[in-house]
């Protein structure tokens, strides 16, 4: 069963992370490109900041985002700031949805996200948690997949493997880490069992799109090639 609360202390102490090392940057470190294709630094947190309040919205019953454009516009605004800028809202967004999150709520109803996606309530605090942990890599400023918390990286591991159930572009995968956990996805698409094997955090790079798979050990055919997220 999720905890909400727990996972809203695992998105204060990764927020916390994140806020220490953007404090260490300078404003040329900003503008460089991150690991994100097309995307600046200031990009990555004028993002990770307005996820923030977008999900403060979904937790009070609001849209998202006013619509995909606006999301696109008020990043493209924002990335260009200066360093002290960025962290003060980064800060501030950062303690917006802890204060929503905090709100007593009936934590089992569905809420609404990007695209008519419904989820519960209890899982928000780990997709936050997910955009902080994954961002930070994001940066490309010294913090590793391989950093990440064990938990979380179980977690969202869980959480895309699930996603790619059954996908119609994704062969049966068994997913196997040197951590001695397994995990099946795919099996909508010809072919399989694919066995894919590797360090957990070596799996999640694959899976988030983070990194190519070519670290891992292909069992059955070949690494299969995964939808966008």
């Amino acid at each position: 069963m999720i905890d909400h609360a727990h996972d809203l202390a695992s998105v204060r102490d990764a927020s916390e992370r994140l806020l220490t090392a953007v404090a260490q940057l300078d404003e040329a470190a900003v503008t460089e490109p991150s690991r994100l294709p097309g995307w600046t630094r200031g990009h990555v947190l004028a993002h990770v900041a307005r996820n923030a309040d977008a999900l403060v919205n979904v937790l009070e019953g609001r849209p998202m985002y006013a619509s995909g454009p606006v999301r696109d516009a008020d990043i493209e605004r924002d990335a260009p700031r200066p360093v002290a800028v960025q962290l003060a809202d980064l800060r501030e967004s950062i303690d917006r949805f802890q204060e929503a999150g905090a709100e007593p709520a009936d934590w089992s109803r569905t809420v609404e996200l990007r695209n008519g996606i419904t989820d519960s309530a209890t899982r928000v605090p780990f997709r936050r948690w997910a955009e902080v942990e994954l961002h930070h890599v994001d940066l490309g400023i010294g913090y590793e997949l391989e950093d990440l918390p064990a938990e979380f990286v179980e977690r969202e591991i869980d959480f895309l493997a699930d996603r790619f159930r059954g996908h119609e572009d994704v062969p049966s995968t068994d997913l196997v880490s040197t951590e001695e956990r397994t995990w099946t996805t795919g099996g909508g698409a010809p072919g399989g069992p694919v066995v894919v094997e590797g360090p957990a955090a070596e799996l999640l790079g694959w899976l988030a799109g983070r990194r190519d798979g070519s670290a891992l050990t292909v069992k059955g055919g070949t690494l299969p090639v995964l939808p966008p997220l």
